[in-house]
């Protein structure tokens, strides 16, 4: 999976094979954290640091914007109509 892009990395930096996969893996787990997972794991991390809610949901919302979340679970049925309209 991804062998392009474990190429591309080998190519262009000094990670070797089995670590430009773990890093690929590791970014896409990053990515494919959903929008929920985001904002409950990011209040709890806001929280810790002492902030108030208030605060917390401001900076959640502004950190949204700019973040790329996993897509919802289509169902087949969801995916045709994408397709057919």
């Amino acid at each position: 999976m991804h062998e392009d892009l474990v190429d591309h990395l080998t190519r262009s930096t000094s990670l070797q094979r089995g670590e430009a996969l773990r890093v690929i893996q590791d970014v896409l787990a990053y990515f494919d954290e959903t929008a929920e997972d985001y904002v409950r794991r990011r209040h709890r991390e806001l929280q810790a640091q002492g902030l108030l809610n208030a605060a917390i949901f401001e900076q959640i919302a502004g950190e949204l914007d700019y973040r790329a979340v996993a897509p919802p679970e289509l169902s087949l049925r969801q995916l045709r109509r994408i397709v057919y309209g």
